[in-house]
């Protein structure tokens, strides 16, 4: 077990959707116990894989003192939405109010291949739904209005991490997500 690296915006792993897992083996347990270590040490509510480079589909939580991670997971969400302020490890110190589904249910698998169903409401799905999105290539910034997501920009460009993203060749691109923007199943 050990604390990764976090990926930056800009880095080109956070866009590109992630490869279902296959082996439930003793490296996936390696990658949970990494992401969680890396989650607390942040510290963070939540973070999935391909923020610490690896394009798979896991990510874990810590929400209200309580750990979790979830493995290939499908969501389905309620009807009725959250408003709620919402940042991510991704973009330091960046945060903005984002619109959610109140209520998640996220179905998976556990690191030793055992089916896990997950019911969260406010900020446990928030959370579910936030990593499952990075799991799409999906980035908060994406779900913000076109007003905020500009000024959220204006913030990253002016940040000293975006810098030095900039400064080793990483160009930041922002893709319109291919969901609703209101966090609605359609």
């Amino acid at each position: 077990m050990s604390i990764q690296e976090i990926r930056l915006f800009g880095d080109p792993v956070l866009l590109t959707p992630a490869a279902e897992v296959i082996d439930f083996d003793k490296e996936l347990r390696k990658l949970v116990a990494d992401l969680t270590d890396t989650m607390l040490d942040a510290p963070g509510a939540g973070l999935a894989a391909p923020q610490i480079g690896v394009p798979l589909r896991v990510f874990t939580w810590n929400v209200d003192d309580v750990l979790g991670h979830l493995i290939n997971p499908i969501l389905t969400l309620g009807q009725e939405l959250q408003d709620g302020e919402e940042g991510c490890l991704s973009f330091p110190e960046l945060r903005y109010e984002t619109p959610r589904a109140f209520k998640a249910v996220a179905k998976g698998f556990n690191m030793f291949g055992e089916p896990v169903i997950v019911e969260g409401t406010e900020f446990l799905a928030r959370a579910l739904q936030h990593e499952t999105d990075h799991l799409d290539g999906i980035l908060f910034i994406d779900r913000l209005t076109p007003e905020d997501r500009k000024l959220a920009m204006k913030e990253i460009r002016e940040s000293e991490w975006f810098d030095l993203q900039t400064d080793s060749g990483n160009t930041p691109v922002i893709k319109q997500s291919p969901h609703s923007l209101f966090g609605r199943n359609t």
